[in-house]
């Protein structure tokens, strides 16, 4: 697949889940047995029902596969950058611990879930985040200006992960850290999955190797890089998600197919630090 391809294929899919306000791991009946499937996905990877009641509605799409928030230990007064703000979740937090001295900056290159999230910001009269249309890979930030960089199920997305770490690093503060959650894998995946940009949208086909994932922030400069926790991503979810139904039931996959693919996804919070 083409670079140019996968990312106006996540793009026009992302657009989708932000016009329904449902997320990538939204089936017909709850993989968590909720109502609110969102609210479930997150209560699942980290988030406290604290967390959940204190942003606007419809800021949380349930599209993450962690709490990097809860694990970058924010400090009042700082600047934080979310790759990947989606509709605002996660900088709303960030907003809250870092106070009316500090600054959120979340970037996006979905333009509908920039609206949403400005929309989102509006509605909770935060005053202290902001939210710019563009890539990962081709941060609209300037060097050396945030404290912290944050992210949440975003990097899998991207054919182009080591630019990504390269422009976080870029931008970070000597002595900035970096807070990601992403899905990474264990083995690598059958080539019907690594080739589908449904796959890709539903944060499969992009995930690379754990190992590489780290080699790849290491190389673009940060130092004390480390997994702070790992967990298996649920296959009830993936196997419901809707993108993921739809590769299931066009290539006629068993269930137990489904599972031996799942298997090998796992979630991960990665620390790093760019040196002084």
């Amino acid at each position: 697949m083409r670079k140019e391809e996968i990312k106006k294929a996540v793009r026009e899919g992302y657009a989708k889940i932000v016009k329904q306000d449902s997320s990538c791991c939204a089936p017909v009946n709850s993989c968590c047995e909720s109502i609110d499937l969102a609210q479930s996905v997150s209560k699942s990877i980290g988030y406290t029902e604290e967390e959940l009641k204190a942003v606007p509605e419809g800021a949380n799409l349930g599209l993450g596969c962690g709490n990097p928030v809860a694990l970058a230990s924010l400090i009042e007064g700082e600047t934080v950058l979310d790759l990947g703000s989606g509709a605002g979740f996660d900088c709303f937090l960030a907003a809250d611990k870092v106070g009316e001295n500090g600054k959120v900056i979340g970037v996006d290159m979905t333009p509908e879930m920039i609206e949403k999230a400005r929309e989102n910001a509006r509605k909770g009269n935060y005053e202290n985040v902001e939210f710019r249309l563009g890539e990962i890979e081709n941060l609209p930030v300037a060097d050396n200006s945030v404290d912290v960089v944050i992210s949440n199920c975003v990097i899998n997305l991207t054919p182009n992960k080591r630019r990504v770490f390269t422009e976080a690093f870029r931008v970070l503060k000597p002595g900035g850290r970096l807070m990601i959650s992403d899905i990474v894998l264990l083995k690598q995946l059958p080539d019907f999955i690594k080739n589908s940009i449904e796959a890709y949208i539903g944060c499969l086909s992009g995930a690379i190797m754990r190992d590489e994932y780290i080699d790849t922030i290491k190389a673009a400069g940060f130092q004390e890089v480390r997994i702070i926790d790992e967990t298996s991503f649920p296959i009830e979810c993936i196997a419901n998600a809707p993108t993921a139904k739809a590769i299931i039931n066009n290539l006629k996959i068993p269930p137990d197919a489904v599972r031996e693919v799942a298997n090998p996804v796992i979630s991960i919070k990665v620390y790093g630090i760019k040196p002084n």
